[in-house]
């Protein structure tokens, strides 16, 4: 949920950042984009289109140019006097020598014409005579469309019809023979006497109406009537856009696009049913237009983009404050959470204490740390004392050991159905406060059980003891009923495991007796002087198997083995000096500690073996070479008196004035000397470092090194290297 609101709120400070920006810039920008896209690529799309009409308007020009040209040389050549000359003497075959010469003369005329670029050939067609002339021969009009260009009958009929009438250098489309210009002479008359027939040289042609701008794709000559004359690199699409636009009465020069093509027509001064017709590709005639408009979006998008950038960014410096003071508030509102735990568990641990005692100051206390209870219910208080396994607890971490009750805390809660209070009141001592369920008919007794059951699976690292207290109805009287169960648990046995203390079985376990008589501590000391130490030993154990026979309490069992240490002691203070006060309270210490009928039994087996001692001379010898070689082998490492003491079950100083004895040094500058021979073996065989040669031989710092170097070298071992060197 926090995480949800956190993402709205940096999201929310994004979008108002960015709708400055949106409003303050990038209108701006957006607004000069349009501009741009609407009047600069209008402007240039205009000025392509102009361009394109001043290429293709030239382009028409110079053909037109070259057809007027070509128009005006036809004229020219009927209207000279050989053609005239000719028609007098075709048919006087006494003319022959003078029809030679007008044929030799016309034939020069007819080269000079077939000499145009845009000529092929051009011939002579005499319409009320057999014959036709052209550069090369005049000849019948049979002999010379079978040879000289051959037709056959439908074909010629085709093409003769088209001599008839006067002709002004009309054009003539002919799939056979081409693209042909006839004029008609005389020129005014409807029954003329010769045809003038120009062949166009279609290459030529196509040179002539082809444009090398690199936009323009194709280029054709059309004609009102649907006819494509001439055509330079069309597709068939393009023929067929180019004849559906031609048909339609076109007067003046338009720039079209259909189906992706784009066209431009102008209609020919030279006929005015020709249309000069140019195919143009848009991408490349309007490449200004496209990069002009790319480069606007492009601006449009780049600054879209650097603005959600830089309101991301600003967003994220501006929230980092904030989330600084709500992660800060966070942590402290996790750790006051964490804190609500621990403070209602010193709150239930001051009531059942007796610190509280009336109803308004519980509920005042109960409602500053929100702590929720019934004011009026049935509660019980279980203490359960705990007996730690020494061999096991005390190998654990202090963080293991705090997991551990952590996790015994939180089953006992989910194990009893009804609610449970829980605070550790004493090191040893965990109070648990069953509220009573009458609809489970779940009490104290119940609630023991179900505690018991979660103890056993920790038998391993405790010995434990439910106590119940006395049932009570109001939260102030807890404490009555805590101090019950911490009484009921003076009444544990030493048996099981896991074990409940009830009230009414006290009155079984008082017939025994917890101290000994003057007879018993007679007999001790008897025992001892005559030297019957095995038999002390049977004595104690003979006790502590009655005590188990008749169910003693633990504390009547206290009483009893306290007693018979006391006269144990008393017993060999007077020939053992090497005992002193805390040696004994230790034994008292570990006696006190037991809390199984084996515990007992091992810890006077223990005591007996200290304080009954009989050690031989080669015995005790053989121990400190032991010990002697152990030091040889462990010099580096921590060698403590208490652990070779207590190896050797003695006190610290009864095992220092022992070792004097057998060694010839006291213990702690036995180990000081052996560990600077080491030292300087070192400083003389290696380059090791001061710090590193004190850590060798086991000294936990450079300056307790140096110290002691120095007390019994008299010199530091920088200089000791030094001199020696």
């Amino acid at each position: 949920m926090a995480i949800s609101k956190v993402h709205k709120f940096r999201l929310a400070l994004f979008w108002r950042l960015f709708t400055n920006y949106f409003i303050v810039i990038l209108i701006p920008v957006i607004v000069a984009s349009i501009l741009a896209h609407v009047l600069a690529v209008r402007t240039i799309e205009k000025d392509a289109e102009k361009l394109n009409d001043v290429v293709i308007s030239h382009f028409s020009k110079q053909t037109d140019t070259a057809l007027e040209s070509l128009k005006t040389n036809m004229i020219n050549m009927l209207s000279s006097s050989n053609v005239t000359g000719l028609l007098r003497v075709v048919d006087d075959s006494r003319e022959n020598q003078q029809r030679s010469d007008q044929f030799y003369a016309l034939r020069e005329q007819l080269m000079k014409l077939q000499s145009d670029k845009l000529v092929s050939k051009v011939f002579l067609y005499f319409a009320n005579h057999d014959l036709v002339a052209d550069v090369d021969i005049y000849t019948d009009k049979s002999y010379y469309f079978n040879m000289t260009y051959p037709l056959d009958e439908q074909q010629k009929a085709e093409y003769l019809a088209h001599f008839t009438g006067k002709k002004m250098m009309d054009i003539i489309d002919s799939r056979t023979l081409g693209m042909s210009a006839v004029m008609s002479y005389p020129f005014n008359t409807e029954t003329p006497e010769v045809y003038l027939v120009v062949h166009f040289d279609q290459d030529k042609l196509k040179e002539q109406i082809s444009i090398p701008e690199k936009w323009v794709t194709g280029t054709a000559i059309a004609t009102s009537q649907g006819e494509v004359l001439n055509q330079h690199s069309l597709t068939d699409k393009e023929v067929k856009a180019v004849l559906e636009h031609t048909r339609s009465k076109v007067i003046e020069s338009q720039f079209l696009v259909t189906d992706e093509i784009a066209m431009s027509l102008v209609k020919s001064r030279f006929n005015d049913a020709w249309y000069y017709v140019t195919i143009a590709d848009l991408r490349t005639l309007m490449k200004p237009a496209y990069m002009t408009r790319l480069i606007s979006w492009g601006f449009l998008v780049f600054f879209l983009v650097v603005g959600s950038v830089v309101s991301y960014y600003l967003s994220r410096r501006l929230y980092r404050p904030i989330q600084e003071i709500s992660n800060e508030n966070k942590e402290l509102s996790q750790r006051m959470n964490g804190m609500f735990p621990l403070m209602q568990e010193l709150f239930i641990t001051k009531i059942l204490q007796g610190e509280y005692q009336d109803e308004l100051s519980i509920a005042y206390y109960a409602k500053e740390i929100d702590f929720t209870y019934d004011k009026q219910a049935m509660r019980t208080v279980l203490c359960i004392a705990f007996h730690y396994n020494s061999e096991v607890y005390d190998w654990l971490s202090e963080t293991t050991k705090s997991f551990m009750f952590v996790e015994i805390k939180e089953l006992i809660r989910k194990s009893t159905p009804s609610m449970v209070w829980l605070c550790q009141t004493k090191p040893d001592v965990l109070a648990c406060v069953v509220t009573h369920d009458t609809f489970l008919h779940l009490g104290a007794e119940e609630a023991a059980d179900i505690t018991k059951l979660v103890l056993e699976s920790y038998s391993q690292y405790f010995k434990a003891t439910i106590g119940i207290g006395k049932t009570v109805n109001a939260a102030e009287e807890l404490h009555e009923s805590y101090e019950q169960a911490l009484s009921v648990l003076q009444n544990r046995g030493l048996d099981a495991d896991v074990e409940i203390c009830r009230g009414p079985l006290v009155g079984e376990r008082t017939q025994w007796e917890s101290f000994l008589s003057v007879q018993e501590v007679n007999r001790i000391f008897n025992q001892h002087k005559t030297k019957e130490y095995e038999r002390l030993l049977e004595s104690v154990r003979e006790k502590l198997e009655d005590g188990k026979l008749k169910k003693a309490t633990a504390m009547q069992v206290k009483y009893l083995s306290t007693d018979v240490l006391n006269t144990w002691i008393r017993a060999v203070e007077t020939e053992h000096n090497d005992f002193n006060v805390p040696f004994f309270s230790g034994l008292y210490d570990r006696l006190h500690n037991c809390m199984t009928w084996d515990e007992l039994d091992q810890c006077f087996f223990d005591i007996h073996r200290v304080l009954f001692r009989t050690e031989e001379p080669d015995q005790r010898t053989q121990q400190f070479s032991e010990i002697l070689d152990y030091i040889h082998e462990h010099y580096n490492e921590e060698l403590s008196i208490e652990y070779f003491a207590g190896l050797l079950n003695m006190s610290n100083g009864h095992f220092s004035r022992t070792f004097k004895e057998a060694v010839g040094e006291k213990y702690v500058e036995y180990i000081a000397k052996y560990r600077l021979m080491k030292a300087k073996q070192f400083l003389l065989e290696t380059d090791m470092k001061i710090d590193d040669i004190a850590e060798k031989v086991g000294y936990w710092g450079r300056n307790s090194f140096i110290r002691t170097f120095r007390k019994y070298e008299g010199i530091t071992p920088a200089k000791y290297r030094t001199m020696h060197h």
